[in-house]
């Protein structure tokens, strides 16, 4: 991820590393990262506003699908299919 405005306090507008701070927040929200990575998670959504976006996109859509599957075990095609239709829509 580079950095950009960072003194301001504000967010970047663009995350140069996409799919690699995606990753690491999904492993985040699946609990794979501890402590360690609920410390790690706050300091990037406070500097990169993508991963702020993406953070709580896929967070609400794992709460909606947890309670809309009746606590059944989401396919991941299922979620990956959901996930490429809200980012097709943007």
């Amino acid at each position: 991820m580079e950095i950009n405005d960072q003194a301001s306090g504000e967010r970047k507008l663009e995350c140069s590393d996409v799919s690699k701070c995606f990753q690491l927040l999904e492993s985040i929200l699946d609990g794979e990262m501890g402590e360690t990575g609920k410390e790690l998670m706050k300091e990037k959504l406070a500097k990169c506003q993508p991963c702020f976006e993406h953070f709580h996109l896929e967070q609400a859509i794992r709460e909606m699908l947890k309670t809309k599957c009746t606590k059944q075990p989401v396919p991941t095609e299922l979620a990956n299919s959901i996930r490429q239709m809200i980012q097709e829509s943007k």
